[in-house]
């Protein structure tokens, strides 16, 4: 099987492709390898991605861009699309929001677009925990309301929801939304908490700590995630006129990926000192515009239709992000 995946050089796409490309699959990667943090990384993630050898193909193309998307697509045939690209950060989306209109918003229609037009047979696509915005409800759940975003990035990740929706709807398009939670892990983003935290704990630096670490997250293991990712790609939801997880009646299902166990960011910070072996110096800040203070998620609908079950708590998946960053960086 061919699987067209966006955002394959980016933190979950690469490992998404990595599984796939292990047991077999080909992949055409899509990504465009901007410069929102380290394209260094980027490129180190492709390259680990090209040992493959000619199952992997990689397309360097702006999936918002139309017309250079359907040039770059022409040669190639793929069944299923796997749509994980995108303009990631809650705080980087008020300082920049232009960004996440074009990226996740046009962005996400034109891979609509493709799906529609090759009539592939599943388009599985990547939406976030931050949808849930200000529900106070826990452990958030797929069934629940979530019509008040606290960042422009949650409201985009809504709005692709809605749109898959009207997809599935109109043109029976088997598609499966993802609501991912606190993804961490080797070959992560600079830009996420355990990274920072990591890299201020060696190098000695001050630790900005918001939320009083009182926050809390469901840290959910890369691993997990892809498990989650791959069954999702690999069932797709069937056009049986039955009410699908998240409430539709078309071929559209709406998961939760989490590890179903919310933690207190102060507990991550001290699991990141003990693999550090060093305590870390500590600044308490309040809570950032657009975060929320708590996420939880219910994972019994992806469960019960795909078995899906996380195996990695995070008192193994800190240290082995930690030691894969001490790797990395030759610590």
């Amino acid at each position: 099987m061919t699987t067209l995946i966006t955002g394959v050089a980016g933190f979950i796409g690469m490992q998404t492709a990595e599984r796939m490309l292990a047991r077999g699959d080909t992949v055409i990667g899509i990504d465009v390898v901007n410069d929102y943090y380290s394209p260094q990384l980027k490129e180190d993630r492709i390259a680990h991605l090209q040992r493959h050898g000619d199952r992997f193909t990689l397309l360097r193309v702006d999936f918002a861009d139309m017309a250079a998307l359907d040039e770059a697509l022409k040669p190639h045939a793929f069944e299923r699309i796997i749509h994980l690209g995108a303009q990631a950060g809650v705080r980087y989306s008020i300082e920049n929001p232009h960004a996440y209109v074009q990226s996740n918003l046009v962005g996400h229609l034109n891979m609509l677009e493709v799906a529609r037009h090759r009539r592939v047979e599943h388009l599985v696509y990547a939406s976030s925990s931050s949808v849930y915005g200000g529900n106070t409800t826990l452990p958030f759940r797929v069934e629940d309301r979530v019509d008040h975003p606290l960042s422009l990035y949650a409201a985009t990740k809504k709005a692709d929801e809605l749109m898959s929706e009207t997809y599935s709807h109109l043109y029976r398009l088997p598609q499966t939304g993802l609501r991912f939670f606190t993804v961490y892990g080797p070959w992560g983003r600079p830009d996420m908490a355990m990274w920072i935290f990591t890299k201020a704990i060696l190098a000695g630096e001050t630790l900005p700590v918001y939320g009083e670490g009182q926050m809390e997250r469901d840290f959910t293991y890369i691993d997990d995630i892809v498990t989650g990712v791959v069954a999702s790609h690999d069932n797709p939801p069937p056009d049986d006129g039955e009410e699908k997880a998240g409430g539709s009646h078309s071929p559209h299902r709406l998961y939760n990926i989490g590890n179903n166990n919310s933690e207190q960011l102060s507990r991550m910070i001290g699991l990141i000192e003990q693999a550090c072996g060093r305590e870390a110096v500590k600044t308490y800040l309040p809570m950032q515009p657009g975060d929320v203070r708590a996420t939880y998620a219910d994972i019994s609908a992806i469960q019960r239709d795909l078995g899906f079950a996380p195996t990695t708590p995070i008192d193994k998946g800190v240290p082995a992000f930690v030691d894969w960053y001490r790797a990395y960086h030759k610590l």
